[in-house]
């Protein structure tokens, strides 16, 4: 084992020279050099112990050095929120690092999250009005009937069935489908594209590989639309923006949509039927006290944080976060997973490493902050709301059938998750009851 870590640092350190040797290009990036990782490492769905000590002692801190920048982790609260406000101090821009040699337009750099003003501005422009409460409620009978038919589904197919395939990942794909206006017959290639655009095994080449598959197929669904818009978000930005906005603009937003809204929604749904397994109490407020689901709501999404790093941001200047020098180009990484479970964030001392139902909602950076925060955070605490509460009422006795250890939660990912969920519906009871002839 350590002649193989041995050879890859080796390789790691070839790589990383030759790619600065050739101009800094993400795509080439084959594998993440274990220094890195380490704040896509969990045990179970916690941060690593490492992590957590490393908060505690050094908020920010050198993290490693790559293509001669250094890269810092930043991981307490307070710090976190002040890096993520400061929208005037560091840069989101990766499409400076990614080579546009041999790249098609299907291939630029998409999401909000990766861009600058005054681009930044101009694009969010046309996403925030569609994403206002009032907007958002036309969704809301789609999400329930999309949530009652694969309860429905899992009914059917019981006692045991796999909770990521059967509910988790095709509940939040159908609403991205509903909200993008994707006729029926494009979604199964479109399901196929969405777990590797996190992966971060293969380094920047997987994800950005994928990236471009899923742009292509927005571009066109976009210009499917354009003669004849349909009802969906494309189609309503095709009837009042049409003009302004071409096909790949209105792709790149539409794959903006796709990227925040669907992946991080199903494992939000995986993780946290995983939770509400080892939670009566929380499945009991979720069933019979609509007043308590927002607040378990808000716990799962700060307790979990399944996006775990902000996109990564470039200091635009010489500055000083959380008394450390950071210097004019450095990459800054903020770990909103640990700043989550930051003691700092606590009310009266509550212990942040705890999953409680009742908690009084804090200022979670689940879905970011600042300029850069989810434009779609709303849209995902109602699919959140709305799916964990028909779970919880159709399947109130949820069990996980295979020990944590067994379980294939996600190595190297930039949004965490869990590859397959099995479980069994029904308490001992109705199993038996169910079982006995009649």
């Amino acid at each position: 084992m350590r002649m193989l870590d041995a050879l890859k640092q080796r390789v790691g350190k070839y790589l990383l020279e030759r790619t600065m040797r050739g101009g800094l290009d993400l795509r080439k990036l084959r594998f993440l050099p274990d220094a890195v990782t380490l704040p896509f490492k969990r045990d179970g769905v916690d941060p690593v112990a490492e992590m957590s000590t490393l908060r505690d002692a050094e908020p920010v801190s050198e993290l490693a050095t790559l293509f001669g920048r250094k890269v810092w982790l930043v991981s307490g609260y307070d710090e976190a929120r002040e890096a993520l406000a400061d929208g005037a101090s560091y840069s989101n821009d990766l499409g400076q690092f990614v080579s546009q040699e041999g790249r098609d337009d299907s291939e630029q750099i998409g999401g909000l999250g990766m861009i600058d003003p005054p681009l930044h501005t101009a694009l969010r422009r046309y996403l925030t009005p569609e994403f206002t409460m009032r907007r958002l409620a036309r969704l809301e009978p789609a999400i329930e009937r999309v949530v009652n038919e694969r309860l429905d589904a899992m009914e059917a197919a019981g006692p045991e069935v796999d909770l990521v395939s059967a509910f988790a990942f095709p509940v939040p794909f159908e609403v991205i489908c509903e909200l993008l206006g994707l006729p029926t017959e494009d979604r199964e290639r479109f399901f196929s594209l969405g777990v590797a655009r996190f992966d971060l095994s293969q380094g920047g080449a997987g994800m950005f590989g994928a990236a471009a598959h899923t742009r292509d197929f927005l571009i066109k669904a976009v210009a499917a639309q354009r003669d004849e818009p349909g009802e969906g978000l494309i189609g309503g930005l095709l009837k009042e923006h049409g003009h302004e906005l071409d096909d790949l603009t209105l792709g790149g937003i539409a794959d903006g949509v796709f990227l925040g809204g669907y992946e991080t929604s199903a494992s939000m749904l995986a993780l946290g039927a995983y939770l509400l397994a080892e939670s009566p109490d929380a499945v009991r407020l979720l069933r019979d006290d609509p007043a308590s689901v927002d607040k378990v709501v808000e716990e799962l999404l700060r307790h979990l944080t399944v996006v775990q790093l902000a996109f990564l941001r470039f200091a635009k200047r010489d500055l000083v976060l959380g008394g450390q020098q950071i210097s004019e180009g450095d990459a800054v990484g903020i770990s909103l997973l640990a700043a989550n479970r930051d003691p700092r964030l606590a009310a009266d001392g509550d212990d942040l490493d705890t999953f409680d139902p009742s908690r009084e909602p804090t200022r979670h950076l689940a879905f970011g902050h600042g300029m850069h925060r989810c434009v779609g955070a709303e849209l995902a605490r109602m699919e959140l709301r709305i799916a964990l509460r028909g779970l919880a009422r159709r399947f109130p006795d949820l069990s996980v059938t295979a020990p944590a250890d067994d379980l294939d939660f996600r190595k190297l990912s930039a949004v965490y998750g869990v590859e397959a969920l099995p479980v069994h519906l029904y308490g001992a009871d109705r199993s038996s009851a169910a079982s006995s002839p009649v």
